[in-house]
Formats: C-alpha cells, structure tokens, sequence
C-alpha cells in the first residue's frame, strides 16, 4: 500500500492564509524567485500569494523594498539584520500580511571563513514579529542550497502562520 503523500509546506501555507483571507509577499535575493515559483506551482496561490520582489542587487533591496544600505555596509547583504529588514520591507511596501525573507550565499563563490557558501539567513515578517533564523547548508551545491532555502523557507512561513491568530 502507498503511503499518502506528505501535503507541502507550499499547499497547505497557500490553503491557510486563503481561508483566513490573508497575503504573503515573497523578498528573495539568493533563491532568484524560487520561494515565489514553489507557492504558484501550487493552484489557487493567487487567493493568498501577493506576489514577489527579486532584489538579488544591493541597490535593488534598497530601492524596492527599503532595505537601508547602512545595514548592507554595516553588515553585509547575507545576514539577520538585512534579511529581518527584507521581510518587514516588502511586507510594509505591499501591506501584506505576511512576508518571507531570504538572503544567502548559494556559491560555488562568494563565501569567507566569517560567510561561508550555504550560509542563509530566512526571515518571516508579520504584524506581531518578525523571525530570523540562520542556516549553514554546507557544501550542497548551488542547486542543492537554493532547494534547501525554499524547503528551509516555507517551513517557517508555516511555522509562523500556524502560530499567528487569524486576526
């Protein structure tokens, strides 16, 4: 006998938030829009999915979604303080409910002893908190730590809307 398929984290984040009547708003930066691909593939995403922003440049967090550079300058593109900044932005510009957040160094270049490829920052902003965790993904590969991103994302997204009250 097959097993039942597990429902993803995509689905049932889109089924929730449709129910309540809510929104989420994607910010990726290393994931290039995979975050928001993942939640369209799942139909009936436009009831809950306000849509996303690419911000993949420095400028472009800041000038899209009101990233401040100093935090870029003071503490890189790929940390909490600017990936906590990416969620609260996109969710304020768009006045969404909810917003999700990524920034990371998916390799094969770009990282340091301090940053190292596979490290990634997903954020989740909504009217109560916003949420930061840290990843350290490793060697995956780029593909591998672009996947383990959105799987690390949409987890949280779900984490956090099963916590949050429908208001």
């Amino acid at each position: 006998m097959a097993a039942k398929a597990k429902v993803s984290a995509a689905k049932q984040v889109i089924d929730i938030l449709a129910e309540r009547n809510q929104t989420i708003v994607t910010a990726e930066s290393c994931t290039g829009g995979l975050i928001a691909a993942t939640l369209t593939d799942i139909p009936g995403a436009s009831a809950a999915l306000y849509g996303g922003f690419v911000t993949y440049a420095n400028a472009a967090k800041s000038r899209m979604i009101h990233v401040q550079p100093r935090l870029i300058n003071d503490y890189g593109a790929v940390s909490n303080q600017v990936a906590r900044a990416m969620a609260d932005g996109a969710r304020n510009t768009v006045h969404a409910d909810f917003a999700v957040a990524a920034t990371g160094i998916a390799g094969p270049d770009g990282g340091s002893d301090k940053k190292p490829v596979g490290l990634v920052y997903v954020a989740v902003s909504s009217s109560l908190a916003t949420v930061v965790i840290e990843h350290r993904f490793g060697d995956l590969g780029r593909d591998g730590i672009r996947k383990a991103t959105v799987e690390a994302a949409l987890d949280l997204v779900l984490q956090v809307v099963t916590s949050d009250p429908p208001q």
